[in-house]
């Protein structure tokens, strides 16, 4: 059954968002993973903390878990932390 991972975000550094962005796309091949969806999200109900969602698809929910606690993902996330503020969700 496919899993997914949810990423709510707010960029802070925009230059260092496309660096962050274009590293963590390359480290979701060996994982099977793959965007579905990424850009601004529309509140139906409820505060939006973060105005930005991406949803990356994984074949199980092992490969998700694997992929965030490889050593691929994890090098990049300083990065991240300069580029977006951000939560993950797995579903």
């Amino acid at each position: 059954m496919p899993s997914y991972i949810v990423v709510d975000l707010t960029p802070i550094n925009k230059e260092k968002l496309a660096e962050y962005s274009a590293l963590a796309a390359e480290t979701l091949a060996p994982f099977n993973g793959h965007f579905i969806a990424k850009g601004e999200s529309q509140a139906l109900h409820g505060d939006k903390p973060h105005p930005l969602k991406a949803i990356l698809e994984f074949p199980d929910k092992e490969s998700a878990i694997n992929w965030y606690h490889s050593d691929a993902y994890q090098a990049i996330i300083p990065i991240r932390e300069q580029a977006i503020q951000c939560q993950f969700h797995l579903l």
